[in-house]
């Protein structure tokens, strides 16, 4: 059992444990991440998305894909964690724990404020998990999302200009 930085060699695997994870939370059909897309976002020229995995008996089972955010109240950037998954068969074997163990090292090698993401609110095991941590819900702020439709009207015309 163990975490390592995800190699070039995972994204397959990777891939799929993302799929997995949108079936898991009912949203199978919004996921079309492809092995190509998830490869050029981490060993691109100038990757912006990170990542770790999770192995057992030399197989990767679980996944932490994360970027780099800023606080300008801190001055500082954190780490916003946008997928976290282990496969089932694998949970409550300390493998979730030991991928954000290993995000909060990042943190604090380089002095990074804060590790952050969301979790569904009928995801009880997953809440139950990070109050565990010592994880505090942000309940106050509301999350905001323009995309598709809304997001190419917002940028208008002079985007698709450029």
């Amino acid at each position: 059992m163990g975490v390592r930085r995800i190699a070039p060699t995972d994204v397959g695997t990777v891939t799929e444990l993302v799929h997995e994870l949108a079936r898991y939370e009912k949203a199978a059909d919004q996921c079309h991440l492809t092995p190509e897309q998830l490869s050029a976002a981490l060993f691109g020229e100038h990757p912006h998305l990170f990542g770790h995995v999770a192995e057992q008996d030399g197989a990767v089972v679980g996944c932490a894909l994360w970027f780099l955010n800023y606080s300008t109240w801190d001055g500082v950037h954190g780490i916003y964690l946008e997928d976290l998954f282990v496969r089932a068969d694998h949970r409550g074997s300390g493998l979730g724990r030991a991928l954000l163990a290993e995000l909060a090292a990042e943190c604090e090698r380089h002095g990074y404020s804060r590790l952050q993401w969301w979790v569904l609110d009928w995801n009880t095991p997953a809440i139950e998990f990070y109050r565990a941590l010592g994880a505090e819900a942000m309940d106050e702020w509301v999350v905001y999302r323009v995309s598709a439709g809304p997001l190419r009207t917002l940028a208008g015309p002079t985007a698709r200009e450029r």
